[in-house]
Parts: C-alpha cells; structure tokens; sequence
C-alpha cells in the first residue's frame, strides 16, 4: 500500500542570497585559486544549521553544459516506510522533491527549510544534486557527505553532525589531549606520537566484522580490567598498544554486476513523486585501499552494524576511555589515488590519468586540492589522534618540462598543516606518512631512503624498510640480508614505524613461490612457518627492546589469522585478481582447516571438495592468466583441458570462472576474521608478548635513536645462526638493557656477558624477558637460544 507524501521542501530565497554573497565576497578577497576554493570548502557539504540545510555542491558539470539556472535542484528522497539500516535487503516507499539551487560559478548552495537530520535513533532524508539537460536528468552526489548508508552510488543521508559530536563521551580525553610541546606551531599544538601501534583491518577484527564488533571486545576487555578479571589469552592480544590505527574505514569500490544498493523496483507501481525502491545493507569486502574517493569523509556504511555514524565515535570513545591510559586512535586514509569505479561517479576534474591502481589524482586542480582537505579534516573531526597517510610516493603532478610524474611534497605539507577541532580542542595530529620513493622504480628498495618526508617536516613519522611492502621474515637469509637496513635503523630510526607484520607485507608474503628458501626453524608445516614468521618472538624483542621508532603489530599476525588481497566486487578483474592469490591456499590452508564443514563452503559448492583440487586448479588458472594475458575464454578453455575438478556444474564458461573468483573472494573473507582463531591463541606466547609491550611502555627513551654508549652488532662468523645482540643504555644512564636473540638457524649457546659489546658492566644484571622455552638463570651463564628466541636483561646503576 502507498503511502501519501505529507512532507514539503522550501528554498529559504533570501537566507540563499546571503549565503552566496557571503561566500562570493571571501572568495574575491584572494587572487589565488587555491586560496579562493579553500574558503569555500567549510559550505559544501549539508549543514544542519539553526534547524535549516545548509547545503553545497561542486558541480562544474553545470557550467560546462551550458546548464540553465532554473534547472539545477537537490533531490529529496524521504523515507515513508520505516527503514531498518541493519537488515540484508527490504522494500520502501520514498517521497521526492526537487528543491532549486543557486548557482556561483562552479558550485550551487541554497538554504532549505523542513529537511529532516539524521541522528542515532532517526533515519534523515537522502539528497544528491541533479540538473536536467533535455529529457534527461544527471546527478552529482556529495563529495563530503556525512552518512551514506547505501553506499557512494546512493543518495547521501542528511545528517545531524553537530548533535552526534555534542553526545560523544570521550569529552574529557580532549580537555587532556597528549601534546609534543616541541611541534607547537602557530598556537596550535600536536598530538604527541604513541609508543607502538595495533594495525586492525574493522571487517576482519571481530565476529561481527563492524565497528560496532570491535567496540564490544574493547568494551568487554575494560570492563574486565576494571573487575579485576582475567583477561582471556586473545584479549590480550588487543592490548598493551597505547594506539590502535584502523586500516581505511572510507567508501569503496562496489559491485561491477548490477548488485545496487539503492535501486528503484521495475514494477511500474512508482508514480509521480511516490517511489517504490529496493534496498539493500552494503555488504562489499575490500582490504581497504580501493577507494572511490567521493564521499571520503564519511564512513564505509558496510563497517557500520547499525548504518549510524555515531558507531565511528562510540569506538574512539571506548578507546580514549580505556581504563590507566587512554588509546590513541590512528586512522589510515587513501588520497594518492582513485580506482576506476570513481570515474563515472566524479567530475573529470579529479583525474589526472591512468596508473596501476586507477586513476592519478589532479592535484593541480585548486578545487580537487582543496576538497580533498576538506575531506580529510571532517573524517578525522570524528576525534582521531593521528593519521597515516597510504603511498604518499605517489602524490605525484606531471611536469611537461622534464616529461615526467615530479612528487607534490608541498601537498603533503598542507596534509601535514591540517587542523582538527573536536570537543572544543583545536590540535594537530600524530601524522605518518607511508613513503618508499622512488617505489616503483626497479632499484627502489636500494635507493629508497624512507626519510625523504621527515627530512622536510620533522614532526612526522615514516615507515621503515623493515615495514615497507617487500618483507619476508620467514625465509632463510632474510635477517641478515636486511643487515645494512637494521643499521641504518639504530642510526636514525627515531621517526620511522617498525615491525615486519602489516597488511602489507603479509599479502606480499603469502605470494612468494613455496619453492623459496623457507626457515624450515619456524615450523612444522608452511602455514606455522609463515605465520611464526610474522609473529616472531625474537623479532618483537628486537623491535621493543632494542631499536627506536614505534613498534606496530598486526591483529591478523597476532592472531595468527591468515591474511591476503581481498575484494569480491571485481567483475572485470576478479579472476585475475585471484590468480595472483594462488599460493594464499599453499601458505595459509591445510586439509584439515579445508576440510572444515564451516569454511569454504562456496568453493566446495563448485566441486573443489578437497584442498590439493582447490590448489590444482588455482596454479592452472595463474599461468593461465599470464599466458593468455588475461583472456577469459582462452583461460576457460585452457582450465577445461587441464582440470578435473568435479564442477558441481556442467562444464567450465566464463560466467562460471567468474562465480567460482567471487566464491574464492567471499570464503577467504570469511577464513581471514581474527575470530576463528581465538581460541588457539597460546597462553605463554600472549602473555610473554604483552609483558614485552609493557616493558616498551614503561621506557619510552627506546624511541630515541642509539647513542653513545649503546651498541648493535651481530655475532661473527655467522656458523649457520643468525645472532643479533646490543646494549641500549637511558640518556640518565640509570638503567641499561642488555639484548640477544636468535633472529634465525641453529641453535646457538651464549653467555650474555661474554657478547663482544664494549665497557659492558659485569654484575647486576636480572632476566626480565625471557622467551617461551629458555633457561636464563643469569646474564653469565650459558644460555641456549633456538631460532627465534631471545632473552633481555636490565640492570639498575
């Protein structure tokens, strides 16, 4: 039954005019464009407003079109049928109004009277600009919307900001804000940096894989700590950070199939301003860097459980509140590029070309400069405390003068120059940028310095060469070829970010040939190899104990959880996308975890009834993907000639191929949650980790660089054991740490006091980490350490 539409829109034509002279005289008052588009930033968007809309948009299209002013409108979609944003799909019943906008060069404004805000509890009214050419009708979407429940190719949620910030209960952590009073600039302070970091995937981070998931276990974990309750062996695993960095929580690629989110019903019963539409929750998986840039600073909606962006906040809240030290929070953002879905949904004036991601992003452009921002500011208002920046080596603009892509550093300064205002706060953050130029260069991991940003702007922090991309620490050979990098770590490694295990390196990891040179040391079969690998106990006593920088780790290797390139919405390019996962089932899978009656159970729908056919099949398709050059029928028919797999359909087509890489996406999806594993989480191992993170706490002086007095080496000849030892020693000298670890091979015996370490004190030494499995009586008595196990010893003067 239809409803009746009992809601109306009005321009409010003199508050418009206002707000257009207003902004029309600020941006004449610069000659420069930049200058002149960032003044304008603060109104686009919709603003809730003295109970009015404050809306504006940037619609160059307009003008370019020869558009004619009285045919530019918001469209109003609102909700008649009460919406539950946390169902799989439903049908509902909208009311549409087009309200007219006013035009200012590029942009349309207008301030609207009865538009309905989003809250907690209230589902607002959804809004996109539209402009009418002919017969046909185009449509702009908000580029800094605030909610967007059914995604960026939906209509945007007007939204009530000003409330969900003044209802936050994190207040106080504001009011106490940890400054580093030597990167004060202009009366604004900085957040000072954190002593090590959790890196946390939200999809992948908790049963519920959504903000609201991961709130509950941070939750949980307090108030056990407050009852004085024994925390369970994968709770600790969550803690002992005094920051946690989400990976990108922005909007990302959605389906390439025609799977819509908000689409109208084709049955002809939507009349007039009466509209009939199907709905469905957002439900696409993505490892978090294929993002469509519109809409950045607003939430993913499939992280949210409840489709509110109050969830974003509850988690920080929970987080800063956390009980004997707040945890700083660290969000991961993507500006450096734009996947190819964002070309139909932006303006051309985005785009600078293509690269291997997508799209170069035009940061010549004043306009795009400017919004992105403007993006990065209203995301990070949701109270972060510092942000790392992905691929900053590719912030790049073409300079016809050289015929070359020349690096847009003055971008990131202005990144770097953002200012936040949260609770009545203006601060800066904690800022890392990710930066390995001359990456993708062919000799970049020889010429890659890792300090080409911090050498500009010395409050920012980098990743380090043992965090960047390419890292393999459960092959032979890996801790001394990385030699000459872990010296210029203890050199100058204040600034950067430490620790193998990452999104990153792990995806990497998973892809090298098993016919590599495995360190057979670490386990009995290649999924503990890899995953001890990453999670290594001689690597976190070097990270934590010895080196400077801030540590990170990751909750998928602190898991073991496995990990890969994960996204199911790639019709195009999703077979070849899991071409390149073919060794993901040799590393991380085993006969008995895919024989598990609850796992893959997609791919054992097609026949793959047991792992080696699944692994038959995925070697198969990989050199045939490469041999073809990615030509879909020829790899069908090539798989047809040399796969026997059982199908549970008849014969192999291209529509079938591309079934089976959506099943293989979704199951590995489900395979990589951090929840499966949480019951086959080591007490001793936890325990040992999280006393290892609390020794790091508790001497914040390790982030400083070595000096004199402290010392780094490894142990001469080599004899088939990989032996780092040092001494690190506080700038008061009232304490000395004494470290030695078998980073990888044989067995070796050692004697701490006997290491060749110059002027070394000779008593008061006392074990305080002692790996899981090793006898350490004293500092002067032999000591056997198996590969990776490792043994710290302080001393008092």
């Amino acid at each position: 039954m239809e409803e009746t539409m009992d809601f109306e829109l009005r321009l409010l034509e003199q508050e418009t005019e206002q707000l257009i002279a207003k902004i029309d005289a600020d941006r004449r008052a610069t000659p420069d464009p930049f200058e002149a588009a960032t003044l304008i930033m603060p109104y686009l968007g919709a603003h809730l407003r003295d109970g009015k809309a404050q809306v504006g948009f940037w619609a160059p299209e307009i003008d370019e079109n020869n558009v004619a002013s009285g045919q530019v409108f918001m469209e109003v979609f609102r909700p008649l049928t009460a919406l539950d944003l946390s169902q799989p799909q439903q049908s509902a019943q909208f009311g549409r109004q087009r309200v007219p906008l006013r035009i200012l060069g590029d942009f349309a404004f207008g301030v609207i009277d009865g538009l309905q805000a989003g809250s907690r509890d209230v589902i607002g009214d959804f809004y996109h600009l539209v402009y009418q050419m002919g017969e046909q009708w185009y449509s702009v979407p908000d580029y800094l919307a605030n909610s967007i429940p059914f995604g960026a190719f939906a209509p945007a949620e007007f939204y009530d900001v000003d409330t969900m910030q003044a209802n936050r209960a994190d207040r106080d952590h504001f009011r106490n804000l940890d400054f580093d009073p030597s990167h004060r600039r202009g009366g604004v302070d900085r957040v000072a940096a954190p002593t090590n970091i959790l890196q946390i995937h939200v999809r992948y981070a908790s049963p519920e894989g959504t903000v609201a998931g991961l709130t509950r276990i941070y939750q949980t974990i307090a108030d056990k700590i407050k009852a004085g309750e024994a925390l369970s062996p994968a709770e600790q695993n969550y803690i002992g950070y005094d920051s946690v960095q989400l990976m990108p929580i922005e909007p990302i690629i959605e389906y390439e199939d025609d799977q819509y989110f908000w689409s109208q019903t084709p049955d002809q019963h939507s009349e007039g301003d009466v509209l009939n539409m199907q709905l469905r929750k957002p439900d696409m998986t993505n490892w978090g860097y294929d993002v469509i840039m519109s809409a950045s600073s607003a939430v993913n909606p499939a992280l949210l459980a409840s489709g509110r962006p109050d969830e974003m906040i509850d988690l920080i809240a929970t987080l800063h509140n956390f009980p004997g030290k707040p945890i700083k929070v660290l969000l991961d953002i993507v500006y450096g590029h734009i996947d190819n879905q964002g070309l139909p949904l932006l303006n051309k004036h985005f785009f600078a070309g293509a690269n291997m991601y997508g799209q170069n992003v035009n940061f010549k452009h004043p306009v795009t400069r400017a919004i992105l921002l403007e993006m990065m500011r209203r995301k990070h208002n949701y109270g972060v405390d510092g942000i790392r920046v992905d691929g900053a080596q590719d912030f790049k603009n073409y300079d016809p003068r050289y015929d070359e892509m020349i690096h847009d550093d003055d971008y990131l300064h202005l990144m770097n120059d953002v200012t936040l205002e949260v609770a009545g706060q203006v601060y800066r953050p904690w800022m890392i940028f990710e930066d390995g130029r001359p990456w993708p260069q062919p000799d970049w991991e020889l010429a890659s310095t890792y300090r080409e940003v911090t050498k500009q702007m010395p409050n920012v922090w980098q990743w380090g060469p043992l965090t960047f991309a390419h890292n393999t620490p459960f092959l032979f050979t890996f801790w001394m070829m990385k030699w000459w990098r872990v010296r210029e770590m203890a050199e100058f490694g204040r600034e950067w970010i430490t620790g193998c295990a990452n999104h990153d390196t792990l995806r990497r990891g998973s892809q090298t040939p098993i016919e590599a040179r495995v360190n057979a040391y670490l386990g009995e079969n290649l999924r503990e190899i890899f995953s001890n690998g990453y999670d290594n106990v001689a690597a976190k006593l070097f990270d934590y104990a010895m080196m400077p920088g801030v540590p990170m780790d990751f909750i998928n290797a602190s898991m073991h959880a496995p990990w890969g390139f994960i996204r199911n919405t790639d019709d195009r390019y999703g077979v070849k996308v899991v071409s390149e996962e073919a060794r993901f089932s040799e590393w991380l899978m085993s006969d008995a975890v895919y024989d598990d009656p609850t796992q893959f159970q997609r791919l054992k729908g097609f026949g793959f009834k047991t792992l080696r056919s699944l692994q038959n099949f995925m070697e198969v398709l990989d050199h045939a993907v490469q041999a073809t050059r990615y030509d879909l029928s020829a790899i069908v028919r090539i798989l047809n000639s040399n796969v026997t797999p059982h199908f549970a359909v008849d014969g192999l087509d291209v529509p079938t191929l591309k079934r089976i890489a959506r099943a293989w996406m979704d199951d590995v999806h489900e395979f990589c949650n951090v929840a499966h594993y949480w019951d086959d989480v080591e007490p001793e191992l936890a325990d040992f980790k999280m006393r290892v993170r609390q020794f790091r706490q508790e001497r914040g002086w390790l982030m400083d660089n070595l000096r004199d007095g402290d010392y780094l080496d490894y142990l001469h000849p080599t004899a088939g054991t990989v032996l780092y030892y040092g001494l690190r020693c506080s700038p008061d000298n009232s304490e000395q740490v004494l470290f030695a670890a078998n980073m990888e091979g044989e067995p070796v015996t050692i004697t701490p006091l006997e290491l060749p370490i110059p002027n070394l004190e000779r008593v008061g030494w006392h074990p305080t980490l002692i790996a899981p499995g090793v006898e350490a009586p004293g500092a002067g008595t032999p000591i056997i350490l198996r590969d990776s196990q490792g043994v710290v010893f302080a001393r008092r003067s």
